[in-house]
Order: structure tokens, then sequence, then C-alpha cells
């Protein structure tokens, strides 16, 4: 086979791997539990691959539950992102984030376009919030970031 064909042929595989990618994330957020989280955000500039919002979600967990560490699987009950306790080492890893507030021990990213200035750093009276995709196993995936002031929940145009 000449190397222009193999070529060819590795450029064709590497983009029916990306469709598969793009169809599976585009299936999961039809079909899958979605809710929007209060988050306590900070600015992250990885400068090989661009800027991201690192996202500490907020969950809720059972009541009684005894701080420090735990691991939990999420699910969303009544609008709200939950965390269920679960065994050792079988879940993801929750932390108290404050006094009386639960959340991933690992914050997730949100990509965040070079021309749109920081969403994280919001005016007093205004609370970041994500919506996010809950799968059965592993992290949430964030969708879209909003903005909640007096109540109303705003999604932001990051464009």
């Amino acid at each position: 086979m000449k190397p222009l064909y193999r070529g060819i042929a590795v450029a064709v595989v590497q983009c029916l791997l990306v469709l598969c990618v793009a169809g599976k994330y585009s299936s999961d957020r039809d079909r899958l539990p979605r809710v929007w989280v209060r988050v306590a955000p900070a600015m992250h500039d990885v400068p090989r691959r661009g800027r991201y919002a690192r996202l500490n979600l907020e969950l809720d967990v059972p009541a009684g539950t005894k701080s420090g560490w735990l691991f939990g699987k999420l699910s969303v009950r009544d609008g709200r992102l939950f965390a269920e306790p679960v065994p050792f080492d079988s879940g993801l890893q929750i932390a108290p984030l404050s006094d009386e507030g639960w959340g991933l021990a690992e914050p997730v990213e949100f990509f965040v376009p070079a021309r749109s200035g920081d969403p994280t750093r919001r005016p007093p009276g205004e609370e970041l919030w994500v919506e996010v995709t809950v799968p059965p196993q592993g992290e949430p995936r964030p969708i879209r970031l909003g903005v909640k002031k007096n109540g109303v929940l705003t999604p932001l145009e990051l464009r």
C-alpha cells in the first residue's frame, strides 16, 4: 500500500473515532438526567490546552452524614445533584466544601473560549451555576454555565 493511501486510511479512522465520541456525548445529553448545580469556581489557564474554569460542584448528601471524605454515587433528586454514600473506593470521592456544603473532591473543568471574559468573576449578588449531565458512573459532564441573580437562573452565552 502506498504511503498516501495509508495516510488517508489513518485520517478516516481518526475521523470515525471522533464522530463516535461526539455521537456518544450527544446521545448522553439527550438520554441522561441533567441538573443545574451551584459551583465554587476558579479560573485555570493551561498553556497547551487553553482556558478552563475549574468548578467545585455543590452536592446534597443524606442528613446525618458524618463530616470527612466519603465515596458516593451521583444521581438527580428533586432537581438537585445528590450523592448517595457507597462502600469505600467504589464511587466518586466526596468532600466537605464548607461547614454546610459538600462537593466532589476533584473539580470538573469547563472550557472557556479565549475571546470571552472570565465568567467566574461575578459581582455581589450573583451566583455561578453549571448545567451538567449525570452519567450512571463517573464525573458529571458540564454543558453550559449560568448566573443566578434574584432567584432567576440565566444561561451565559460564551462565544
